[in-house]
């Protein structure tokens, strides 16, 4: 199975997480939403399965810097429009495993969901 692994080319962590999966043989896609772009249906399913809480990424620099009135009374549709706007907001990676999605990385938490250990 081919996986797809979402986030942004020069991110960190996702650099990380692409020579794990590497490393693991898997095989995998990436979708570099900063360059390609995000659809909402996208993000409107990640925000469902993990919370918009989860999936827009406050603690990044692009969060940080926006007005304080974009920032007031945030929901998921609010949350969603930003992270369209703005895809550096998305959290990251975000890897689809088909029937569900793990969001950030950590190797032991892919290893277990990847039937890896």
């Amino acid at each position: 199975m081919t996986y797809i692994i979402y986030g942004i080319k020069a991110c960190d962590t996702m650099k990380k997480a692409r020579q794990w999966l590497d490393q693991q043989g898997l095989h995998y896609a990436f979708h570099d939403y900063k360059s390609v772009g995000i659809d909402r249906q996208h993000l409107q399913a990640w925000c469902e399965e993990h919370g918009w809480q989860t999936i827009l990424n406050r603690s990044g620099t692009t969060f940080r810097k926006l007005d304080e009135t974009c920032k007031i009374d945030l929901n998921q549709d609010k949350a969603i429009d930003l992270m369209l706007t703005q895809p550096s907001m998305i959290k990251r990676p975000i890897l689809d495993l088909g029937k569900h999605t793990l969001v950030g990385f950590k190797p032991e938490i892919y290893a277990a969901a990847l039937s890896l250990n």
